[in-house]
C-alpha cells in the first residue's frame, strides 16, 4: 500500500538509536525526508547515513532536549528543514518506586519526556498550520494504562503524554494537523536485554533462590521476559519495526480520519478498556 508519504519532511526525535532509528528508516522508506535528531554525533551521522541510502534527503540535528533553548532550537530547525511530520520519540526512563523515587527523580521523568515534547510541538506547530496539513506523533508506553511498579515516575510522565496528545488533537482541530500517540509494549532492545541482566544479576547477589532460577541459567532471552514479565496473547516481545509501521501509517494522509487517539502496539498485554 502506497502511504502517500513521498516528499514529505518528518523530524524523528531521539533518532540516532533504537525506535526512533527504525522509525526514521521506516518514514525513509515511504519517501519522507528524514531531519535526524540525536545527542551523539557519531551516532546520528550512522543513522542518516541509513536513511539516506533509501534515496531521500536527509540531515542530521543535535542537542539534550532537556538543556534550555535546545527543543526550540531544533523545532527551528525542523520548521526550515520542511517537516510535515513530528514524531516525540525521545524520552529518558528509568526505575524508581514508591518507596526509592525521590522530587529529583519526579522532576527529571517530566523533564525528560513531558517538557521536550511540548517545547518542540508549540515552536513547530505555527508551521505545520501554516502549512494545512501534518501530524504530531508522541510515543507513550503501556505503562499509561498498567504502571510499572518499578518505574513509577516513568509511568506517570508516559500517562501525561497521552493526556497532552487528546488536548492537543482538540486544540489543532479543523488546521489539518492531527496528533496522536502510539504507546508500545515491551520492546527488544539491548538496552532491556543489559537491564534484564543486571536484574538477574542483583538477585542472585541478593540471594533470592526463586528468581535466581529462573533468570540465571545462561543469558536471559525473550521467552524468560515474556514469561515472567510481559505475558501477552501475542506470545512475543514486540520489535522496533512494529512501533515503526503504526508510526507510518498515522504520519500518512491515509490516516486522515484517526485523530486524538493512543494507539496500544503491546501485543495485547494491557488489555481492554
Amino acid at each position: 500500500m502506497d502511504l502517500r508519504l513521498a516528499g514529505r519532511g518528518a523530524l524523528v526525535t531521539g533518532s540516532s538509536s533504537g525506535i526512533g532509528a527504525t522509525i526514521a528508516e521506516t518514514l525513509a522508506d515511504e519517501g519522507c525526508e528524514v531531519l535526524v535528531h540525536g545527542r551523539n554525533a557519531g551516532a546520528a551521522a550512522a543513522i542518516a547515513e541509513r536513511v539516506a541510502a533509501r534515496g531521500v534527503r536527509t540531515e542530521v540535528v543535535l542537542g539534550d532536549l532537556t538543556e534550555p533553548g535546545v527543543a526550540e532550537q531544533i523545532a527551528l530547525t525542523a520548521r526550515d528543514f520542511g517537516v510535515q511530520i513530528l514524531v516525540n520519540n525521545a524520552g529518558p526512563f528509568a526505575e524508581h518506586d514508591w518507596e526509592s523515587s525521590r522530587a529529583s527523580d519526579w522532576r527529571a521523568a517530566f523533564e525528560g519526556n513531558v517538557l521536550p515534547t511540548v517545547r518542540v510541538s508549540q515552536t513547530l506547530l505555527p508551521s505545520l498550520r501554516a502549512h494545512g496539513w501534518g501530524r504530531v506523533i508522541t510515543i507513550g508506553s503501556r505503562a499509561v494504562r498498567t504502571p510499572l511498579p518499578n518505574m513509577v515516575t516513568y509511568s506517570a510522565a508516559k500517562a501525561a503524554v497521552v493526556n497532552m496528545t487528546t488536548s492537543l488533537a482538540r486544540h489543532l482541530a479543523g488546521t489539518g494537523v492531527t496528533a496522536n500517540c502510539v504507546s508500545p509494549g515491551v520492546i527488544v532492545s539491548p538496552s532491556m536485554y543489559r537491564m534484564f541482566e543486571e536484574r538477574a544479576a542483583d538477585s542472585a547477589d541478593e540471594g533470592n533462590a526463586a528468581t535466581a532460577a529462573t533468570e540465571t541459567e545462561g543469558p536471559v532471552d525473550e521467552a524468560d521476559i515474556v514469561a515472567a514479565y510481559a505475558a501477552n496473547p501475542t506470545g512475543r516481545l514486540g520489535r522496533p519495526e512494529d512501533i515503526a509501521s503504526a508510526v507510518a501509517y498515522l504520519a500518512s494522509p491515509r490516516a486522515d480520519y484517526v485523530n486524538g487517539i493512543e494507539l496500544r502496539v503491546d501485543g495485547g498485554i494491557t488489555g481492554t478498556p
